[in-house]
């Protein structure tokens, strides 16, 4: 589906330098030229470059380093006000939402800083080729997939870890330090984003660079062979990448000899959980076995004195989390009534339910939605912003509960072996 695109295409300037000064790498394989052009995502010659490059007539093809949601990002604004926030809680898409909204936050500091939208090279390569008909092919992962890649090769203090510095990029509106931007002419925005972890964990480093290197290499032999069966024969391929990527992307596209489509599909796939939620069976099985040992063995007293403590213990914590969030009294009451349910069934997690709630009594507007990038730059604006306070109650009500959980646990630990 094509992004409605508002931005025209300019003349090349005539002081403009030539593209080829820019770092780039040339690969021929299997009768096409590649020509990988690395760009700065924060610099106005790299856009220059990217203009000057497609405008010389030297390419029948551009390929960029952009997925379908960063395009409609960066070409259609008003995308994110037709989002249904309701669906994204429902579908269990919440924290990949904020971790767009993290990266559109980072974004939003650096354009501030420098005067250059970031991404903006990568937006005029498609707004140039479109305008001059020829094929464009987005040839990067999308961005969901590789956090979902991402965490799923963290432990849990990993994710912990992850969690805890998106959540900091949405809260923290500092200026983006010299050496992050100078980093960021040579790297890659998503590294940049998570720079604080990729630097100390290989897992988060691989999948976010090397495995988008080789996913992004086979998009171009993949994407290639489609045009030449359907009779476009490519000849001249130009791709619009991040200047961290030129080295990695050259050497998988000069080597990799496995076929494209399955490269694609292994870098696509995600680990297969468990069919039997073990962690939820133990929980449980402890909860359950602990309330029963209670009545058991100390009669009505004790047996209610061990359910009221864990109701009390997981359910005000909860609650106390969605009030913090500023939720809705009856937003609160829905956290305060799930929270004790939550580890025995994650169908109704507190979280969830509390953001529904939340999103159903305090309907975001088209403004709330408009002005979601602009408020998240301060913590003022996270609790004025309907939007951003319904994703607040889902991950305060969450970590209450969570704390709720491992401090009934404990007490009941403590009454079983006392």
């Amino acid at each position: 589906m094509r992004a409605t695109m508002t931005d025209s295409p300019a003349t090349v300037p005539t002081a403009a330098p030539h593209w080829r000064d820019q770092p780039h790498e040339v690969v021929e394989r299997d009768g096409i030229r590649y020509t990988l052009l690395g760009t700065a995502h924060v610099s106005q010659a790299s856009v220059d470059a990217v203009r000057d490059a497609i405008g010389s007539g030297e390419f029948d093809t551009v390929a960029v380093e952009l997925d379908p949601q960063r395009l409609q990002a960066l070409t259609d604004p008003d995308a994110l006000a037709r989002l249904d926030l309701v669906d994204v809680i429902r579908s269990g898409r919440t924290a990949l939402f904020a971790a767009n909204l993290a990266l559109a936050a980072y974004q939003r500091r650096l354009a501030e800083q420098l005067g250059v939208q970031p991404g903006a090279e990568l937006k005029r390569a498609v707004l140039e080729a479109r305008h001059r008909e020829l094929p464009v092919h987005l040839i990067d992962r999308e961005v969901g997939l590789t956090f979902k890649r991402a965490s799923a090769k963290l432990g849990f203090w990993g994710r912990a870890k992850l969690a805890g510095g998106l959540l900091a990029g949405l809260l923290v509106d500092e200026p983006v330090a010299e050496d992050d931007i100078e980093k960021l002419k040579t790297g890659d925005m998503l590294e940049s984003s998570f720079s604080e972890f990729a630097s100390d964990t290989p897992a988060l480093y691989d999948t976010i660079i090397d495995e988008r290197d080789r996913y992004m290499a086979a998009r171009l032999r993949e994407s290639t062979a489609a045009d030449a069966g359907a009779g476009l024969a490519p000849r001249e391929v130009l791709a619009v990448v991040g200047a961290g990527h030129l080295r990695g992307m050259a050497g998988y596209l000069r080597e990799e000899s496995r076929a494209a489509p399955a490269i694609r599909e292994e870098l696509e796939a995600l680990p297969k959980k468990s069919d039997i939620p073990w962690f939820t069976i133990i929980l449980t099985t402890f909860v359950l076995g602990g309330f029963a040992w209670g009545f058991w063995q100390g009669g009505i007293d004790v047996g209610s004195d061990l359910l009221l403590q864990w109701v009390l213990a997981t359910g005000l914590l909860g609650a106390l989390g969605c009030a913090i969030a500023g939720g809705h009294p009856l937003s609160i009451l829905v956290a305060f009534i799930a929270s004790p349910i939550t580890p025995l069934h994650p169908a109704l997690a507190s979280g969830t339910l509390s953001a529904l709630t939340e999103a159903w009594l305090r309907k975001p507007t088209y403004a709330d939605f408009m002005a979601l990038r602009q408020d998240i730059g301060t913590l003022k604006g996270w609790w004025r912003n309907r939007v951003a306070r319904v994703l607040l109650n889902f991950f305060l009500t969450s970590l209450g509960t969570a704390i709720g959980v491992w401090t009934g646990g404990l007490r009941m630990l403590g009454k079983l072996v006392g």
